[in-house]
């Protein structure tokens, strides 16, 4: 793979966007080039009207080892500041995880659902944006590791919170502090992955997953998305936009399909208006 190759890839199947990360060679280590590429391919899909929704995957079997150590700014020896020699410094080293913060913030609150299809491993970083898609579908085969303590680092790319939101605050604790590797079956107990699938068959299935979520209304859709994404709210707080939100959501004509699909028994043909 060459310098120029791109490194996230896109393929559009109907009103369904997939987004795969393309570093076959690292195991799909994601570094800076990678990151931006994210950042802008998601901001393109959440604004394209005819994207409904996503699927995020990895090339070359396997889903994401994590950032890319080898490009992380760091010391040379224990005791030198950190960005030493890692010709960045902290205002580098923040760039990136700002631009990591950005590929978060799409997927978990964009307007688009998103599913991931995991196949071999999610380590570190790849871990996160896992945990920051709508719906997981994984394979057998995978594996999944928040592998940040192993080399000297806080999880990042929004796991101190995506992680509790799925599997709860004592799994989460687990999983970050003992940076053990889990199975796929592991991974679905516990809440991190919603559909195991056999090996080789999670982009398939995840395809099936996001083509029902593309068919699905929208609006209450991405306004669900955006209030989970601030969750927890009060129950006032929830019961005053449910409020605001469902009586304009009456007057769409997403709504008045809706409504006239079920009457007469047919699918309704949303259009996100």
């Amino acid at each position: 793979m060459g310098e120029a190759d791109p490194r996230v890839l896109v393929a559009d199947q109907e009103r369904v966007r997939t987004v795969t990360i393309n570093v076959p060679a690292k195991r799909n280590a994601i570094d800076v080039v990678t990151r931006d590429e994210l950042a802008q391919v998601l901001a393109e899909a959440m604004d394209d009207p005819e994207v409904r929704a996503l699927v995020l995957t990895g090339a070359g079997g396997t889903f994401s080892s994590g950032g890319d150590v080898s490009q992380m700014p760091r010391g040379k020896t224990a005791g030198e500041a950190p960005g030493e020699t890692g010709g960045e410094g902290a205002s580098g080293a923040r760039a990136r995880l700002e631009i990591m913060g950005t590929v978060v913030r799409h997927l978990v609150a964009g307007p688009k659902p998103v599913v991931a299809a995991v196949e071999g491993y999610a380590f570190g970083a790849g871990l996160s944006l896992v945990a920051a898609c709508d719906h997981v579908v994984a394979a057998r085969n995978a594996r999944f590791c928040c592998a940040f303590g192993r080399v000297g680092l806080l999880a990042d790319a929004g796991a101190l919170w995506t992680l509790p939101q799925r599997v709860g605050l004592g799994a989460a604790k687990e999983l970050l502090m003992f940076s053990d590797v889990i199975d796929a079956e592991r991974a679905h107990a516990l809440g991190l992955v919603d559909h195991v699938t056999e090996p080789g068959d999670a982009l398939r299935a995840a395809g099936e997953r996001a083509a029902r979520l593309a068919d699905a209304a929208p609006l209450p859709i991405a306004k669900t998305k955006e209030m989970l994404a601030r969750w927890p709210l009060t129950v006032d707080e929830v019961l005053d936009e449910e409020v605001s939100t469902q009586a304009r959501l009456w007057a769409s004509a997403d709504f008045a399909e809706g409504a006239a699909a079920f009457l007469e028994r047919r699918a309704p043909r949303f259009e996100g208006k």
